[in-house]
């Protein structure tokens, strides 16, 4: 039997988390883990009790804010990080498996919060159309490991 990687564990877990988002533009799934022990999940969506945007507005998504992002989106990696605080676990020091690389409100979050390394999977700059990973370029300028998983997905419910 072949043992797998827990990079391409904590992936896996990742991209089938994203299935859960209530998002209809994009599914994002982030796990946060530490001495190879996970310490949070999280996907995109919106705060807990609010609405969920494929169910009340199927065919559009949630209204738009004024830089034409979702009004009350909360990315997969913020509620990873939220999750994990709320519960008194600290995340300095770990580890984010996200499925959409990070954006720059993120990056300065995950920078802040002492995670010393960060595994994407897609391009956030190829999703929006950029000409650079800010989030990415961001984390590695001030000396975070930013790196894009080369792995091998095998065992996901659905590729995003």
């Amino acid at each position: 039997m072949i043992r797998p990687a827990f990079d391409d564990i904590y992936m896996e877990l990742a991209v089938n988390l994203a299935t859960r988002s209530h998002c209809i533009k994009r599914h994002v799934g982030a796990v946060l883990t530490k001495d190879t022990r996970i310490i949070s999940i999280g996907y995109n969506g919106p705060p807990k009790g609010t609405h969920n945007c494929d169910e009340e507005w199927p065919q559009t998504g949630c209204p738009r804010d004024s830089k034409g992002s979702c009004s009350l989106a909360i990315h997969a990696e913020q509620n990873a990080i939220l999750y994990a605080v709320k519960n008194n676990t600290s995340v300095e020091g770990a580890t984010l498996y996200v499925t959409l690389s990070p954006c720059m409100a993120c990056a300065r979050i995950i920078y802040s919060m002492g995670i010393k390394k960060v595994i994407y999977l897609k391009s956030y700059a190829e999703y929006k159309g950029l000409a650079v990973d800010e989030g990415v370029e961001l984390l590695r300028k001030f000396g975070l490991e930013c790196v894009r998983y080369e792995g091998t997905l095998t065992n996901v419910t659905h590729m995003i």
